[in-house]
């Protein structure tokens, strides 16, 4: 992928979370140069603290002082500036728009549950997850048809929703695969085999 040369700016990211993940693989794409600064969660660096209140990962700094800290707006400001398999023209699409919102309210919602059903006693993980299912049936319906989630190329949406995906995948790894849900595995596997997948994933 060709490199694009701007003034550097700083993404503090953290390798494992799916809202870091979907911008580094969008600023891969577009061939962006940026300074990745891996933060521990626990221990967030004092300068990072000072930029921005919300001290949130992915968080992009600019050295004239301008600060992003929504993932999709760093996705778009990334493709912006480059964008070889143009991938915004998906994320512009109605039925795009509509999934990754789903996805980063409510699915998001049911997979901290599950995720985490000790911090949630007034339900069972096996109820967190049927709650989950129904975002994970929508996108096994849509996969019938066609490989990526927007058609027969990996997009924007895909780059939204698979780290989220991965973890829910994650939590049971046993059931997932033996899940009925065919597509969305295949689907996921794909995506986790692919190069621009493994390049954001490298521990830095």
């Amino acid at each position: 992928m060709n490199l694009i040369a701007v003034a550097t700016p700083t993404l503090y990211t953290f390798r494992r979370c799916p809202y870091a993940i979907r911008a580094r693989l969008a600023i891969a794409e577009s061939g962006v140069i940026v300074s990745l600064h891996e933060v521990a969660l626990r221990n967030k660096p004092a300068e990072m603290l000072a930029i921005s209140p919300k001290a949130t990962v992915p968080l992009l700094y600019f050295t004239d002082g301008r600060v992003i800290d929504e993932s999709l707006d760093i996705m778009r400001w990334a493709l912006e500036q480059n964008d070889p398999e143009q991938w915004l023209i998906a994320a512009e699409k109605r039925e795009s728009t509509a999934l990754i919102a789903q996805n980063d309210t409510s699915f998001k919602r049911d997979l901290d549950h599950y995720k985490y059903p000790n911090r949630f006693p007034d339900g069972l993980a096996a109820d967190y997850r049927m709650a989950c299912e129904e975002f994970i049936r929508l996108l096994n319906t849509r996969l019938l048809v066609s490989a990526f989630l927007m058609g027969d190329k990996f997009s924007f949406t895909d780059a939204a929703i698979m780290p989220f995906i991965r973890q829910f995948a994650q939590v049971d790894k046993d059931w997932f695969y033996q899940s009925h849900y065919g597509h969305v595995i295949k689907w996921l596997d794909i995506c986790l085999a692919s190069q621009i997948f493994n390049h954001v994933m490298k521990k830095r």
